[in-house]
């Protein structure tokens, strides 16, 4: 458990994660807290996404960093530092979630999600603007929030994880407790989703473009 020293390497100027996780570990609080500041807003963000209630959050944001700080001397570097901070505020989260829906989101000898039964989108058309200008729109990314929060829990939690915070397929089933393949699976549903919604806000319906799926019935 990390406890306090008097003199902060930190103040010395710029430091890298993994130096101020050493200094975090050898009891420099200063270094601590740089770590929360860097890291606390992601992980304030990946526990709303997940549970999509702002107190909720916070709750998770409180108690992820009361473990970082007792259990700090546990991380022995096999993944980033805000990899394992992540992990440990996703496993708070999902506590959360179980609790209120009693859904069962993650079970890694469930056979439900496979290929064959991912749908095939409705609506897929060109978009009236470029990427690039979608990220200056802040009604777009509010719709998206929305969207993203209407996703079935299992593909949410799964699409957060890897695609917004960056985790990869191994962090992912790591993390979640669930095999390899249906962390593919869920977020392809999760991704295929999204983007039919996206489509719909944006796209021409007088353009309509036809795609094959290629698990679509025939």
């Amino acid at each position: 458990m990390l406890s306090p020293t008097h003199v902060s390497a930190v103040d010395s100027g710029p430091v890298n994660e993994s130096h101020l996780v050493q200094l975090a570990q050898q009891g420099d609080f200063s270094a601590f807290e740089k770590l929360v500041q860097q890291l606390q807003p992601r992980v304030l963000r990946l526990a709303y996404r997940i549970l999509g209630q702002t107190q909720d959050a916070e709750d998770v944001m409180q108690q992820t960093f009361l473990t970082v700080i007792e259990k700090i001397d546990t991380f022995r570097g096999e993944s980033l530092f805000s990899t394992w901070v992540l992990r440990i505020a996703t496993n708070f989260a999902l506590k959360i979630l179980r609790t209120k829906s009693h859904e069962k989101i993650l079970d890694r000898s469930s056979d439900e999600d496979s290929y064959e039964s991912i749908p095939f989108p409705e609506f897929i058309s060109q978009w009236k603007e470029q990427p690039s200008q979608l990220v200056e729109n802040q009604e777009l990314k509010d719709f998206l929030d929305k969207a993203i929060s209407q996703l079935d829990e299992k593909y949410r939690v799964v699409f957060v994880l890897r695609d917004i915070e960056g985790l990869n397929t191994e962090e992912t089933a790591n993390t979640l407790g669930i095999t390899e393949s249906n962390v593919k699976i869920r977020l392809l549903r999760a991704r295929l989703e999204l983007r039919e919604k996206l489509t719909r806000y944006l796209g021409d319906e007088s353009k309509k473009i036809p795609l094959d799926h290629p698990h679509r019935p025939k």
